[in-house]
């Protein structure tokens, strides 16, 4: 029996063919159903292996270069364009939230991507917020907004994007 479908598919209303499985359905070729797996199956992919343990490996190279800035970056600093920083940041995040908000609007599957940026600028924002506060009151102000608003508007947005993810049918 050949695993090679032998005629495409009818065309639509519409004129389209239906994308073509160029291997016969499991039934097709063996009479039965597939076996119940408790494991799920592996993810088909069209990116190589070898692009996996390229970003490993990039991963892995900034170690060394962590512990560089750590001994070698200076405990104070002065930043001259420190408000254009602060502003693209807050910038970013406001685009990102319009962004994620207008495509669960049109129920476009890429709200899911646009709902893991915001959480990540989020957390970026309460990271460097509270870690370049002046001890005091600014500290303490930064500690309370990561916590109140910051940090739980990122899981809410990681949560999000995890529920929109397109699931596989």
């Amino acid at each position: 029996m050949s695993l090679i479908t032998a005629a495409p598919p009818p065309r639509t209303r519409t004129g389209h063919r239906p994308p073509v499985s160029r291997v016969a359905p499991y039934e097709t070729r063996t009479g039965s159903r597939p076996p119940a797996s408790r494991v799920a199956p592996r993810i088909r992919s069209r990116r190589p292996a070898w692009l996996g343990l390229g970003l490993i490996g990039a991963g892995v190279a900034l170690l060394p270069w962590l512990f560089v800035l750590a001994t070698s970056l200076p405990a104070t600093t002065t930043a001259a364009h420190w408000r254009v920083a602060w502003v693209g940041l807050d910038t970013l995040e406001a685009l990102s939230f319009v962004a994620t908000g207008a495509l669960l609007i049109r129920r476009d599957p890429r709200a899911c991507l646009t709902a893991m940026v915001t959480a990540t600028l989020l957390l970026a924002d309460a990271w460097f917020d509270v870690s370049t506060a002046a001890p005091g009151a600014d500290q303490v102000t930064a500690v309370a907004m990561a916590v109140v608003l910051e940090v739980p508007l990122a899981v809410f947005s990681a949560v999000l994007a995890y529920r929109t993810l397109p699931r596989a049918r």
